[in-house]
Protein backbone atom coordinates (compact mmCIF):
# COMPACT_ATOMS: atom_id res chain seq x y z
CA UNK A 1 0.00 0.00 0.00
CA UNK A 2 1.40 3.40 -1.02
CA UNK A 3 2.08 6.16 1.54
CA UNK A 4 0.88 9.74 1.31
CA UNK A 5 4.42 10.93 0.62
CA UNK A 6 4.92 8.40 -2.17
CA UNK A 7 1.60 9.30 -3.79
CA UNK A 8 2.46 12.99 -3.70
CA UNK A 9 5.93 12.47 -5.17
CA UNK A 10 4.52 10.36 -8.00
CA UNK A 11 1.85 12.95 -8.77
CA UNK A 12 4.37 15.77 -8.60
CA UNK A 13 6.61 13.99 -11.11
CA UNK A 14 3.73 13.64 -13.58
CA UNK A 15 2.64 17.26 -13.18
CA UNK A 16 6.22 18.48 -13.63
CA UNK A 17 5.99 17.78 -17.37
CA UNK A 18 3.74 20.82 -17.74
CA UNK A 19 4.28 22.74 -14.47
CA UNK A 20 7.09 24.43 -12.61
CA UNK A 21 8.35 22.21 -9.77
CA UNK A 22 6.86 24.38 -7.02
CA UNK A 23 3.51 24.57 -8.82
CA UNK A 24 3.45 20.81 -9.40
CA UNK A 25 4.10 20.18 -5.71
CA UNK A 26 1.37 22.59 -4.64
CA UNK A 27 -1.23 21.17 -7.03
CA UNK A 28 -0.49 17.59 -5.98
CA UNK A 29 -1.00 18.60 -2.35
CA UNK A 30 -4.21 20.47 -3.11
CA UNK A 31 -5.71 17.51 -4.93
CA UNK A 32 -4.90 15.08 -2.13
CA UNK A 33 -6.09 17.53 0.52
CA UNK A 34 -9.37 17.72 -1.37
CA UNK A 35 -9.76 13.93 -1.45
CA UNK A 36 -8.87 13.53 2.23
CA UNK A 37 -10.67 16.72 3.32
CA UNK A 38 -7.65 17.85 5.34
CA UNK A 39 -5.37 20.90 5.42
CA UNK A 40 -1.77 21.11 4.27
CA UNK A 41 -0.37 20.87 7.80
CA UNK A 42 -2.16 17.55 8.36
CA UNK A 43 -0.88 16.25 5.05
CA UNK A 44 2.72 17.03 5.95
CA UNK A 45 2.56 15.57 9.45
CA UNK A 46 0.91 12.35 8.16
CA UNK A 47 3.08 11.80 5.08
CA UNK A 48 4.12 8.35 6.31
CA UNK A 49 0.53 7.17 6.65
CA UNK A 50 -0.71 4.56 4.22
CA UNK A 51 -3.16 5.73 1.60
CA UNK A 52 -6.22 3.50 1.39
CA UNK A 53 -6.81 1.91 -2.00
CA UNK A 54 -10.12 3.70 -2.64
CA UNK A 55 -8.64 7.03 -1.57
CA UNK A 56 -5.64 6.53 -3.83
CA UNK A 57 -7.96 5.74 -6.74
CA UNK A 58 -9.96 8.92 -6.10
CA UNK A 59 -6.74 10.93 -5.98
CA UNK A 60 -5.51 9.46 -9.26
CA UNK A 61 -8.86 10.23 -10.88
CA UNK A 62 -8.52 13.91 -10.00
CA UNK A 63 -4.88 13.89 -11.04
CA UNK A 64 -5.77 12.49 -14.46
CA UNK A 65 -8.32 15.28 -14.93
CA UNK A 66 -5.60 17.82 -14.19
CA UNK A 67 -3.13 16.10 -16.51
CA UNK A 68 -5.64 16.45 -19.38
CA UNK A 69 -5.68 20.20 -18.76
CA UNK A 70 -8.84 20.73 -16.71
CA UNK A 71 -8.30 23.76 -14.42
CA UNK A 72 -7.56 22.81 -10.84
CA UNK A 73 -10.14 25.40 -9.75
CA UNK A 74 -12.83 23.42 -11.58
CA UNK A 75 -11.62 20.13 -10.13
CA UNK A 76 -11.60 21.49 -6.57
CA UNK A 77 -14.70 23.63 -7.16
CA UNK A 78 -13.15 26.77 -5.72
CA UNK A 79 -10.34 29.30 -6.06
CA UNK A 80 -8.75 31.34 -3.28
CA UNK A 81 -8.94 35.09 -3.84
CA UNK A 82 -8.07 37.94 -1.50
CA UNK A 83 -7.91 35.60 1.49
CA UNK A 84 -11.15 33.65 1.03
CA UNK A 85 -12.51 30.77 -1.04
CA UNK A 86 -14.85 31.38 -3.96
CA UNK A 87 -16.90 28.76 -5.76
CA UNK A 88 -16.08 28.66 -9.47
CA UNK A 89 -17.60 26.73 -12.36
CA UNK A 90 -17.19 26.74 -16.16
CA UNK A 91 -19.81 29.53 -16.16
CA UNK A 92 -17.38 32.00 -14.57
CA UNK A 93 -13.89 33.33 -15.11
CA UNK A 94 -11.39 31.83 -12.67
CA UNK A 95 -10.18 34.67 -10.38
CA UNK A 96 -6.45 35.42 -10.78
CA UNK A 97 -4.05 36.95 -8.25
CA UNK A 98 -3.41 39.86 -10.66
CA UNK A 99 -7.01 40.98 -10.17
CA UNK A 100 -6.32 41.60 -6.48
CA UNK A 101 -4.54 44.75 -7.72
CA UNK A 102 -7.92 46.09 -8.86
CA UNK A 103 -9.48 45.38 -5.46
CA UNK A 104 -6.60 47.05 -3.60
CA UNK A 105 -6.84 50.11 -5.85
CA UNK A 106 -10.57 50.46 -5.22
CA UNK A 107 -10.16 50.08 -1.45
CA UNK A 108 -7.48 52.78 -1.46
CA UNK A 109 -9.94 55.31 -2.93
CA UNK A 110 -12.72 54.77 -0.38
CA UNK A 111 -12.71 57.68 2.10
CA UNK A 112 -11.88 56.60 5.64
CA UNK A 113 -14.77 58.63 7.05
CA UNK A 114 -17.41 56.80 4.98
CA UNK A 115 -20.29 55.74 7.22
CA UNK A 116 -22.68 52.84 6.73
CA UNK A 117 -26.06 53.42 5.15
CA UNK A 118 -28.84 53.08 7.75
CA UNK A 119 -30.31 49.60 8.12
CA UNK A 120 -34.06 49.75 7.63
CA UNK A 121 -36.00 47.19 9.68
CA UNK A 122 -39.24 45.96 8.18
CA UNK A 123 -41.94 45.32 10.74
CA UNK A 124 -42.56 41.61 11.24
CA UNK A 125 -39.60 40.56 9.06
CA UNK A 126 -36.89 38.29 10.41
CA UNK A 127 -33.26 39.39 10.40
CA UNK A 128 -32.46 36.59 7.97
CA UNK A 129 -35.24 37.58 5.58
CA UNK A 130 -34.07 41.21 5.65
CA UNK A 131 -30.56 39.96 4.87
CA UNK A 132 -31.86 37.97 1.91
CA UNK A 133 -34.00 40.84 0.64
CA UNK A 134 -31.10 43.27 0.93
CA UNK A 135 -28.60 41.03 -0.84
CA UNK A 136 -30.76 39.89 -3.72
CA UNK A 137 -32.53 43.14 -4.49
CA UNK A 138 -32.98 43.48 -8.26
CA UNK A 139 -32.85 47.28 -8.53
CA UNK A 140 -29.80 49.56 -8.24
CA UNK A 141 -29.54 51.62 -5.05
CA UNK A 142 -30.48 55.29 -5.03
CA UNK A 143 -29.36 56.45 -1.61
CA UNK A 144 -26.59 58.69 -0.31
CA UNK A 145 -24.21 55.90 0.66
CA UNK A 146 -20.80 55.36 -0.93
CA UNK A 147 -21.69 53.30 -4.01
CA UNK A 148 -19.44 50.98 -5.98
CA UNK A 149 -20.30 49.17 -9.21
CA UNK A 150 -18.56 45.97 -10.37
CA UNK A 151 -19.26 45.42 -14.06
CA UNK A 152 -19.08 41.84 -15.32
CA UNK A 153 -18.85 40.42 -11.82
CA UNK A 154 -18.56 36.74 -12.83
CA UNK A 155 -17.94 34.74 -9.65
CA UNK A 156 -18.38 37.96 -7.65
CA UNK A 157 -14.69 37.99 -6.67
CA UNK A 158 -14.08 41.73 -6.97
CA UNK A 159 -17.43 42.87 -5.55
CA UNK A 160 -17.27 40.46 -2.62
CA UNK A 161 -13.66 41.32 -1.77
CA UNK A 162 -14.44 45.04 -1.72
CA UNK A 163 -17.63 44.55 0.25
CA UNK A 164 -15.94 42.28 2.78
CA UNK A 165 -13.09 44.71 3.46
CA UNK A 166 -15.29 47.83 3.33
CA UNK A 167 -18.59 46.74 4.91
CA UNK A 168 -19.71 50.38 5.16
CA UNK A 169 -20.04 50.80 1.36
CA UNK A 170 -22.82 49.59 -0.94
CA UNK A 171 -21.72 47.41 -3.89
CA UNK A 172 -23.72 46.58 -6.99
CA UNK A 173 -22.45 43.54 -8.91
CA UNK A 174 -23.70 43.36 -12.50
CA UNK A 175 -23.38 40.64 -15.12
CA UNK A 176 -25.19 39.65 -18.30
CA UNK A 177 -24.86 35.94 -17.45
CA UNK A 178 -27.60 34.59 -15.19
CA UNK A 179 -25.48 31.48 -14.55
CA UNK A 180 -22.56 33.63 -13.36
CA UNK A 181 -24.85 35.74 -11.17
CA UNK A 182 -26.16 32.60 -9.50
CA UNK A 183 -22.59 31.60 -8.56
CA UNK A 184 -21.80 35.13 -7.34
CA UNK A 185 -24.90 35.16 -5.12
CA UNK A 186 -23.95 31.77 -3.72
CA UNK A 187 -20.45 33.03 -2.91
CA UNK A 188 -21.80 36.14 -1.18
CA UNK A 189 -24.22 34.07 0.88
CA UNK A 190 -21.51 31.59 1.90
CA UNK A 191 -19.32 34.46 3.12
CA UNK A 192 -22.30 36.26 4.74
CA UNK A 193 -21.73 39.41 2.70
CA UNK A 194 -24.82 41.58 3.01
CA UNK A 195 -23.70 44.85 1.37
CA UNK A 196 -23.72 43.54 -2.22
CA UNK A 197 -26.71 43.47 -4.49
CA UNK A 198 -26.75 41.58 -7.78
CA UNK A 199 -28.13 42.89 -11.05
CA UNK A 200 -28.67 41.28 -14.44
CA UNK A 201 -27.18 43.83 -16.82
CA UNK A 202 -25.21 43.88 -20.06
CA UNK A 203 -22.62 46.39 -18.87
CA UNK A 204 -24.63 49.56 -18.05
CA UNK A 205 -27.88 48.52 -19.77
CA UNK A 206 -29.93 48.04 -16.57
CA UNK A 207 -28.44 50.86 -14.50
CA UNK A 208 -31.04 53.48 -15.53
CA UNK A 209 -28.75 56.47 -15.01
CA UNK A 210 -27.62 55.42 -11.53
CA UNK A 211 -24.30 57.01 -10.54
CA UNK A 212 -21.47 55.54 -8.52
CA UNK A 213 -18.47 56.71 -6.55
CA UNK A 214 -16.28 53.98 -8.04
CA UNK A 215 -16.82 51.75 -11.06
CA UNK A 216 -14.53 48.72 -11.31
CA UNK A 217 -14.34 46.06 -13.98
CA UNK A 218 -12.21 43.17 -15.14
CA UNK A 219 -13.73 42.96 -18.62
CA UNK A 220 -12.72 40.67 -21.49
CA UNK A 221 -9.51 42.07 -22.98
CA UNK A 222 -7.84 39.29 -24.98
CA UNK A 223 -7.62 39.58 -28.77
CA UNK A 224 -10.15 37.25 -30.38
CA UNK A 225 -7.47 35.48 -32.46
CA UNK A 226 -4.96 35.11 -29.61
CA UNK A 227 -3.57 31.56 -29.63
CA UNK A 228 -3.58 31.51 -25.80
CA UNK A 229 -7.36 31.13 -25.92
CA UNK A 230 -6.88 27.53 -27.04
CA UNK A 231 -4.29 26.73 -24.37
CA UNK A 232 -4.24 25.93 -20.65
CA UNK A 233 -7.09 26.93 -18.36
CA UNK A 234 -8.51 29.42 -20.87
CA UNK A 235 -9.93 26.51 -22.91
CA UNK A 236 -12.36 25.76 -20.07
CA UNK A 237 -13.52 29.32 -19.30
CA UNK A 238 -16.38 31.23 -20.98
CA UNK A 239 -15.11 32.92 -24.14
CA UNK A 240 -17.45 35.86 -23.48
CA UNK A 241 -15.41 36.64 -20.35
CA UNK A 242 -12.07 36.46 -22.13
CA UNK A 243 -12.02 37.82 -25.69
CA UNK A 244 -13.23 41.18 -26.97
CA UNK A 245 -12.73 42.02 -30.62
CA UNK A 246 -9.71 42.13 -32.90
CA UNK A 247 -7.56 44.12 -30.48
CA UNK A 248 -9.18 42.93 -27.24
CA UNK A 249 -10.52 46.39 -26.42
CA UNK A 250 -14.13 46.35 -27.70
CA UNK A 251 -15.71 46.01 -24.24
CA UNK A 252 -13.21 48.39 -22.65
CA UNK A 253 -14.09 51.01 -25.29
CA UNK A 254 -17.78 50.60 -24.56
CA UNK A 255 -17.30 50.92 -20.80
CA UNK A 256 -15.09 54.00 -21.10
CA UNK A 257 -17.28 55.85 -23.60
CA UNK A 258 -20.42 55.14 -21.56
CA UNK A 259 -19.12 55.55 -18.01
CA UNK A 260 -19.38 59.33 -17.49
CA UNK A 261 -23.17 59.34 -17.06
CA UNK A 262 -22.77 56.68 -14.36
CA UNK A 263 -19.98 58.39 -12.42
CA UNK A 264 -20.65 60.87 -9.67
CA UNK A 265 -18.56 64.06 -9.79
CA UNK A 266 -14.93 63.39 -8.85
CA UNK A 267 -15.50 59.62 -8.90
CA UNK A 268 -13.34 56.90 -10.43
CA UNK A 269 -13.38 54.37 -13.25
CA UNK A 270 -10.93 51.47 -12.68
CA UNK A 271 -10.23 48.86 -15.35
CA UNK A 272 -8.08 45.76 -15.40
CA UNK A 273 -6.42 45.13 -18.77
CA UNK A 274 -3.61 43.25 -20.48
CA UNK A 275 0.03 43.95 -19.71
CA UNK A 276 0.50 45.72 -23.08
CA UNK A 277 -2.75 47.71 -23.20
CA UNK A 278 -2.18 50.44 -20.60
CA UNK A 279 -1.26 53.20 -23.05
CA UNK A 280 -4.27 52.56 -25.28
CA UNK A 281 -6.64 52.34 -22.30
CA UNK A 282 -5.23 55.61 -20.91
CA UNK A 283 -5.74 57.30 -24.29
CA UNK A 284 -9.35 56.08 -24.42
CA UNK A 285 -9.96 57.48 -20.92
CA UNK A 286 -8.43 60.82 -21.86
CA UNK A 287 -10.52 61.02 -25.04
CA UNK A 288 -13.64 60.35 -22.95
CA UNK A 289 -12.81 63.30 -20.70
CA UNK A 290 -11.45 61.48 -17.67
CA UNK A 291 -8.55 63.07 -15.79
CA UNK A 292 -5.87 62.09 -13.25
CA UNK A 293 -5.26 58.95 -15.30
CA UNK A 294 -2.81 56.51 -13.76
CA UNK A 295 -1.69 52.92 -14.38
CA UNK A 296 -0.97 50.59 -11.46
CA UNK A 297 1.35 47.58 -11.64
CA UNK A 298 0.49 44.10 -10.40
CA UNK A 299 2.79 42.06 -8.14
CA UNK A 300 4.74 40.90 -11.19
CA UNK A 301 5.50 44.50 -12.16
CA UNK A 302 3.20 44.45 -15.20
CA UNK A 303 0.79 47.22 -16.14
CA UNK A 304 -2.51 45.82 -14.86
CA UNK A 305 -5.04 48.49 -13.81
CA UNK A 306 -5.67 51.94 -15.28
CA UNK A 307 -7.84 54.46 -13.48
CA UNK A 308 -9.38 57.79 -14.43
CA UNK A 309 -11.52 60.38 -12.65
CA UNK A 310 -14.70 62.15 -13.71
CA UNK A 311 -13.57 65.82 -13.64
CA UNK A 312 -17.02 67.24 -12.87
CA UNK A 313 -17.34 68.92 -9.50
CA UNK A 314 -20.34 69.55 -7.31
CA UNK A 315 -21.18 73.23 -7.49
CA UNK A 316 -22.04 74.92 -4.18
CA UNK A 317 -24.37 77.91 -4.09
CA UNK A 318 -24.16 80.39 -1.24
CA UNK A 319 -26.97 82.76 -0.30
Amino acid sequence: MITIKEALLAAQAMLSDTHEASEAKLEAQLLLQHVLNVNRAWLITHESDALQTNTHAAFESLLNRRLTGEPIAHILGYREFFGFKLKVTPDTLIPRPDTETLVETALSKIPKNTTPAPFQRTSGSSDFQQYQDKMFDSEPRRDDSFDILDLGTGSGAIAIAIAKHAPYVEVTAADASTAALAIAKENAAALQISNVQFLSSNWFSSLKGTRFDIIVSNPPYIEQDDTHLSQGDLRFEPMSALASGADGLDDIRHIITTCIIHLKPQSWLMLEHGYNQAERVADLMANAGLVDIETIHDLGGNDRVTIGKNPLIVSTHWD
